[in-house]
């Protein structure tokens, strides 16, 4: 037994030493062009496709079937995904041909994998294939609206995914000039080539929650939101990659251009709403005193003219946009500027019913009367 021991021990000993001299000597290729040899190929994709079984496999998928979840992911689909991976109108780009392996045309390969694997995959990245890690690992709503785009590519012919990724932007601004008989201000390059594409160029988003209004809101606090996505002190993997590459012109231009741009009141279902709206106004002028909240006015009054220039507008926000913005608060998971963290132990005393109504109330407010800050 003893010698048997001792064979195995120098045989894999030997085979170590033999390894190590095989890689010192340089004559493996490591070249991208010469590909994987086929046992190498299919080590890694059945290591990778184990992998990701055992550690999904206690993952449990929220209810992903939300239109905004999915306009949302194909959103970044678009910006960070596409260049690689393509789309229903360029499946194979050039460049991401040549890696090893190639990023793959994803529509035929979805229906193999479960909604808890493609978060596991989107949110972590896969060693070895080029396929990165999601910006930030705290964010999982945005990876699970991801997942829900990915759903629905496989039914999706170019002009639906034209449609998902760039809306009705370009119809919206050809007839605002149209209907105007001044035309409204030229949006700067940034905002034609990207953030019109998901917050619109008007500023009004794309309707459904997906993006926040930019429209009308103040620019000391677009300044301080970019700024802090770009320090990842405020925790988003769509927004990160995008404000890292913003120079500070660019932010200011952008701030007040969208200040510029009229707000108005979200379109709410009348019916539904009305008993939520009185709800949330009582919390939102009143507080919760028993559950240590305090009123919501003095900070994010719409005409209150005193207010910190920091303090975001409120009024007219999309409610499923406030209501995931308190989410992140009460998770401690939402950075911002250096006032973020006096919404914390808000947020931390709301119920997610409460939350809903006073989402729900500033969402119906009309646009606040203000003066431009320039």
């Amino acid at each position: 037994m003893n010698r048997w021991l001792l064979r195995s021990t120098l045989a894999l000993l030997a085979l170590g030493v033999g390894g190590f001299l095989v890689a010192a000597s340089g004559i493996l290729p490591i070249t991208a062009s010469s590909g994987h040899w086929p046992i190498t190929a299919w080590l890694l994709h059945f290591s990778m496709r184990r992998s990701i079984a055992t550690y999904s496999a206690a993952i449990e998928p929220p209810a992903l079937d939300a239109p905004r979840l999915v306009l949302q992911g194909a959103g970044h689909y678009e910006t960070g995904c596409r260049p690689c991976h393509g789309s229903p109108a360029f499946r194979h780009p050039r460049v991401p041909q040549a890696m090893t392996p190639h990023p793959p045309y994803l529509p035929p390969l979805l229906h193999d994998w479960h909604a808890e694997d493609l978060f596991y995959i989107v949110k972590h990245g896969v060693k070895f294939t080029g396929m990165p890690a999601w910006p930030t690992q705290q964010r999982d709503d945005e990876v699970w609206a991801m997942v829900a785009f990915l759903r629905t590519y496989p039914d999706l012919k170019a002009e639906d995914y034209h449609r998902l990724v760039h809306g009705e932007n370009e119809k919206m601004a050809a007839l605002s000039t149209v209907l105007t008989s001044q035309a409204p201000p030229q949006a700067p390059d940034v905002v034609s080539a990207n953030c019109g594409r998901c917050h619109g160029v008007d500023g009004h988003g794309r309707g459904l929650g997906a993006f926040p209004k930019l429209a009308g809101q103040r620019p000391a606090y677009f300044i301080a939101a970019l700024h802090a996505y770009a320090r990842g002190e405020r925790h988003s993997g769509v927004m990160h990659p995008i404000a890292t590459e913003l120079s500070p012109d660019t932010i200011q231009e952008l701030a007040h251009y969208y200040h510029r741009q009229p707000s108005s009141a979200a379109k709410l279902a009348e019916s539904q709403q009305q008993e939520r709206i009185g709800h949330g106004k009582e919390i939102a002028m009143r507080g919760l005193p028993r559950q240590r909240v305090p009123a919501c006015m003095p900070c994010h009054d719409p005409n209150r003219s005193n207010r910190n220039p920091t303090y975001p507008e409120l009024a007219g926000q999309y409610a499923e946009y406030l209501v995931l913005q308190l989410e992140l608060f009460q998770r401690e998971q939402r950075g911002g500027s250096a006032y973020a963290h006096l919404m914390r132990p808000v947020a931390a005393g709301l119920t997610p019913e409460q939350m809903r109504d006073v989402a729900v109330y500033f969402a119906a407010l009309p646009s606040p009367t203000r003066q431009h800050v320039e």
